[in-house]
């Protein structure tokens, strides 16, 4: 039977003014950021629909707008559709992941936020400690990527980090290495590399502070099983048990994300259908490198929520 996946952004794909047209137009929408301004004791809502975008930016703050506004998006896709929406299994990248798991029932959206924020807070400080970047390597296959971060290694802490499609992968790691290993990119015949706009090395062993920070936090949540299977980023493979769930979340910050992975396995397992929910159209520009004859729907604004 064809399968429907739900996928939620991660960071990056945040934008000033995101969230403010369904807010103003969907109840439930409303409540959502008004829950969230609540919960976080600021208004977050507002940094959303017309701070500055320099704010937005950070991660102790991009983090929980993305999410807040993904949820916002979900239940007002609900509500135009009377609560009548399918769907077998889900996934978020890095970040989404804790969306997917709201969705899921297996987080509360209050605790999920509040770990969310942490985690940001987490980030930003193992940034400012250990001075890292990160660069996207367009055109080369894993082993070839893998193997310049190895050669690149002399220079400092390199890894690959995001797994985004077959020939698109993003590593991570001290300033020097990266830029060692985009030479050797460059030399080893990529179609393109590009330095990526980050305020440090996620998803790379410089994480590990905040991950173990993290763990602390995620301990003393209380997460249950979860109601549909979700595909967890660290290991390309369904999670829905709260051990499995824990170990994923705190594994998360500093070992890369398995997307492309993720995204191939939901669709050896006859996932047809997918709906990107949340700011932006990045997974659904990936999906399309991966599998183009896949059927995929941003639902990012108020507009996309009328779409036949």
């Amino acid at each position: 039977m064809a399968k429907t996946a739900f996928l939620f952004a991660g960071q990056g794909s945040q934008y000033i003014g995101m969230g403010k047209d369904i807010y103003s137009q969907s109840k439930e929408a409303k409540e959502v950021y008004d829950r969230a301004n609540e919960t976080l004791g600021f208004d977050l809502s507002g940094i959303c629909f017309g701070g500055g975008q320099e704010e937005l930016n950070m991660t102790s703050i991009c983090q929980p707008a993305i999410m807040v506004t993904s949820i916002a998006l979900l239940r007002a896709f609900k509500e135009r559709n009377n609560g009548n929406i399918s769907c077998h299994v889900t996934a978020g990248l890095s970040l989404g992941e804790y969306t997917a798991l709201v969705f899921a029932n297996s987080i509360s959206f209050e605790d999920a936020l509040s770990l969310v924020y942490k985690r940001g807070q987490f980030m930003q400080e193992a940034c400012d400690r250990e001075k890292g970047t990160m660069a996207s390597i367009i055109g080369l296959v894993e082993s070839e990527v893998e193997e310049i971060c190895i050669e690149a290694k002399k220079y400092g802490e390199v890894c690959a980090a995001n797994y985004n499609s077959p020939k698109q992968i993003v590593i991570s790691g001290k300033e020097e290495a990266v830029k060692e290993a985009m030479s050797l990119a460059k030399e080893k015949g990529a179609r393109a590399v590009i330095p990526l706009k980050v305020s440090g090395a996620f998803h790379s062993p410089l994480m590990s502070t905040a991950s173990s920070r993290l763990s602390k936090e995620i301990e003393s949540t209380e997460i249950s099983r979860c109601e549909i299977p979700v595909m967890a980023n660290v290991c390309a493979e369904y999670i829905s048990e709260p051990d499995e769930i824990k170990s994923s979340l705190v594994k998360q910050l500093d070992n890369p994300v398995k997307w492309s992975h993720s995204m191939q396995n939901l669709i050896a397992d006859g996932t047809e259908e997918f709906y990107e929910i949340g700011p932006g159209k990045v997974l659904a520009g990936i999906l399309k490198k991966i599998d183009p004859t896949k059927k995929i729907r941003s639902i990012n604004d108020y507009n996309s929520l009328v779409e036949n």
